[in-house]
């Protein structure tokens, strides 16, 4: 491939021991892209939860160690594979493995142009961040004009895209944060914050719904978060929308939901959606176009780490201790 180095620097996981193992390398073989698939030379990475359970080896279906950590990259297109009529130049974000790197190989069916006039690094989360949270409010929780909307992780990144897109969509928006990131979610017009560890969450939400509870709850954190989800939901017609499991897995019986907790609860992952329902992936993608070019959808902000500080954005990220989205700069 001319001009392209054949090593770069990139972070390789050794083991299934935790994101602190990960370090920086020098020598790793820059790939090749196959057919269907372009090699950009990555501007920005985006650092996501799932990279910390992959490092310890809790994502289903991850990557066998040791590899190149990260799977979502924003860069310029340098080369194409058969069959891509993606041209060299373009500037795209998309996902695909060992994108903590300098290079990284993504589908091109996948890579969505940056917006015009946004950086890379502005554009971290658009595919994953934007679409899951898009996806949770649109065609997975039908969220109407009106209605209550619990979010959990409200601070994180699909958590502050799920505040503004249900604001827009004219919902009343509850946002369950730790209390040092209230103001952060405030300041994206939730109408309510409720501390997410140090309340009852359930109680909460129902005395702010007058007892019917949330009509959709947004899920990603698992364990007692997802318990306390499941009882704020409105009986009968609530839904809540599960899409991660930060804090751990949760279980519920044929029995809860049939006598405790009447409710529709919906899985999404949005690389499943992406693989099983492509038509449905590219209309979000064309409504993320649309909200990009009426100013719904803002610049993104992310925090920005070098390549080599990736490892220290990681822990921050288990120790639940970032707000919002998480970048590293190769």
């Amino acid at each position: 491939m001319n001009g392209i180095p054949a090593t770069m620097r990139a972070l390789r996981q050794p083991a299934t021991t935790g994101p602190r193992d990960m370090h920086l390398i020098t020598d790793a073989p820059v790939p090749a892209p196959g057919p269907g698939e372009v090699l950009i030379r990555v501007s920005a990475a985006g650092v996501n939860f799932a990279d910390v359970m992959r490092a310890h080896g809790t994502y289903v279906d991850g990557p066998r160690v040791p590899y190149i950590a990260g799977f979502e990259a924003a860069g310029e297109v340098v080369a194409r594979g058969q069959g891509v009529a993606l041209e060299v130049g373009r500037h795209v974000i998309g996902a695909g493995a060992g994108a903590f790197a300098e290079y990284a190989v993504l589908p091109a069916a996948g890579a969505v142009p940056v917006p015009a006039g946004w950086t890379e690094e502005q554009a971290v989360g658009l595919v994953l961040n934007w679409a899951t949270a898009l996806a949770a409010l649109g065609p997975m929780g039908r969220v109407a004009a009106g209605e209550t909307v619990l979010i959990h992780a409200a601070a994180g990144g699909v958590g502050q895209a799920a505040v503004r897109l249900a604001r827009h969509r004219g919902a009343t928006v509850i946002a369950a944060a730790s209390p040092g990131k209230h103001d952060v979610v405030r300041d994206l017009g939730a109408d309510h914050v409720i501390d997410a560890r140090g309340c009852d969450v359930a109680s909460e939400v129902l005395g702010l719904t007058g007892g019917q509870g949330a009509d959709l709850v947004l899920e990603s954190v698992g364990g007692e978060a997802f318990r306390a989800g499941l009882a704020a939901v409105r009986r009968i017609t609530g839904r809540m929308v599960v899409y991660g499991m930060a804090g751990g897995e949760a279980v519920i019986s044929n029995r809860d939901l049939n006598f405790t907790h009447p409710v529709q609860v919906i899985g999404l992952h949005i690389g499943v959606l992406a693989d099983a329902e492509p038509q449905l992936f590219a209309e979000l993608v064309d409504e993320l176009s649309t909200l990009v070019t009426a100013g719904v959808l803002p610049p993104g902000r992310p925090t920005v780490y070098d390549l080599a500080d990736g490892p220290r954005a990681l822990v921050a990220l288990e120790a639940r201790a970032t707000v919002g989205k998480l970048a590293l700069r190769p």
